[in-house]
């Protein structure tokens, strides 16, 4: 509803909570502190609190000086039963940031089984091994910060609502961020146990609020969720930065970009057969990558890196490892066609975006949410998906058409800028808000 010329707006006390990522860059990460970042800006009082380990952000980091739910202490009441019972001020020891930092080594050790029962017990709230946490988390909210509405990041934190409503009386709101990929890599017993529990605790949230309508769609049916209890507010990135470069047109060499995780699900080998498709016939071209690599994924690095070896491209290739967001602005400004062939349904995509943001038409696969903000945009081209002939197909038609190239990377950054901002993201979300407090 409209609000009435000159009647003040409410301004709320949100309470976000989001996780951490040991230590990397994360699509989630940034878009929480984004998103908090400018509801801030829109004169809401906002506590973006940090679960499992500290936030890492490439902005300004708005997050508050307390993680509640530490990794290492979640671990320690999952395995063992005196860990449950230990007073809280034992606890925060273990809650220090450059303590919680070390779970990037801690968590790619941790077998399927612990990390599927673990998962399960968050999931049970209350019920679970990890009460103990959800009960200081539950004090700090109603004693401390009083919100008037709770936002949860994603449903993996679906076992804090019942407790959180029962003992505060505000609405509780969950995102949906792609959960879903993690969920069906878990191993049995605990997939499906898991699936059993989000779908009961799926009631205890007023709604969810989505990315995308085709991920909208995919997690009503997915939680059974009625599709009336899910609300999409678009991505939005901040935009300080993005667009200063110059035209990417005519220049030499051409060079292919991929900006995100490297891991198999974001299809940096479907990239790199690509390129080496491109590469026999278009002599003049590189492909440059960046992105976080966690220990698990250097296997699967060092396999792709081989592959450029063997087709003797490693010459033409190059890779700058994590990047800030100076240098994260200057990779995008530095190549002329960007693409991750991600090989899972994509809910975000907020490396694509970005590089829209800067003029760079992408090609991307035909799934996920990347055929609806193309089809926004008009920045880029869709192909078949886990294809590298259709990924080389569709950077080739930009290679060969400047005036395509040209003309995509334009209207990508216009309705970037104009339709996927953090401001509009902002208000987006305060609409949805406003409905429920």
């Amino acid at each position: 509803m409209r609000e009435k010329p000159g009647r003040p707006r409410y301004k709320m006390k949100i309470a976000y909570i989001a996780a951490g990522a040991a230590g990397m860059y994360c699509g989630t990460c940034l878009h929480d502190n984004t998103a908090a970042a400018a509801l801030l800006r829109k004169g809401h009082q906002v506590a973006l609190i940090p679960t499992y380990t500290p936030m890492r952000t490439d902005e300004a980091d708005v997050s508050i000086d307390h993680i509640f739910y530490g990794g290492i202490n979640i671990y320690l009441q999952q395995k063992s039963g005196l860990f449950r019972n230990t007073p809280w001020i034992v606890d925060r020891l273990f809650d220090n940031p450059r303590l919680l930092n070390w779970l990037s080594r801690f968590s790619a050790s941790t077998n399927a089984k612990d990390l599927g029962a673990l998962t399960v017990s968050v999931l049970r709230g209350e019920e679970g091994n990890q009460r103990k946490e959800l009960a200081k988390l539950v004090r700090w909210l109603k004693d401390s910060y009083k919100p008037d509405l709770v936002q949860l990041n994603n449903s993996m934190f679906l076992g804090f609502a019942r407790e959180i409503k029962r003992e505060l009386g505000v609405p509780v709101l969950c995102a949906l961020q792609g959960e879903d990929l993690f969920l069906e890599g878990m191993i049995e017993p605990f997939k499906s146990e898991a699936m059993k529990i989000l779908r009961e605790r799926s009631r205890d949230v007023d709604a969810f609020i989505s990315t995308s309508r085709t991920y909208s769609g995919y997690m009503s049916e997915f939680l059974n969720v009625p599709a009336e209890k899910i609300h999409v507010v678009k991505l939005g990135i901040k935009l300080e930065g993005h667009g200063t470069g110059g035209s990417q047109r005519n220049r030499t060499p051409l060079i292919i970009g991929y900006l995100a995780r490297i891991c198999p699900e974001k299809g940096l080998h479907i990239l790199a057969d690509a390129f080496h498709r491109l590469a026999v016939k278009h002599s003049e071209l590189f492909l440059k990558v960046a992105g976080y690599l966690g220990k698990k994924d250097e296997p699967y690095f060092e396999g792709v890196l081989k592959q450029i070896e063997s087709w003797n491209l490693k010459e033409r290739f190059e890779y700058l490892g994590e990047v800030d967001r100076k240098q994260k602005i200057d990779f995008l400004g530095s190549i002329d066609v960007f693409s991750v062939p991600a090989t899972y349904r994509e809910p975000k995509g907020l490396y694509i975006l970005e590089a829209m943001a800067n003029g760079v038409p992408v090609v991307q696969p035909a799934h996920g949410a990347f055929p609806e903000v193309l089809e926004e945009t008009r920045g880029g081209i869709l192909v078949e998906p886990g294809s590298p002939q259709a990924i080389a197909d569709g950077i080739e038609r930009l290679i060969l058409d400047p005036g395509l190239r040209e003309t995509m990377g334009q209207q990508g950054k216009e309705s970037v800028h104009r339709c996927y901002n953090d401001d509009v993201m902002a208000e987006a979300t305060i609409a949805v808000y406003n409905q429920y407090v």
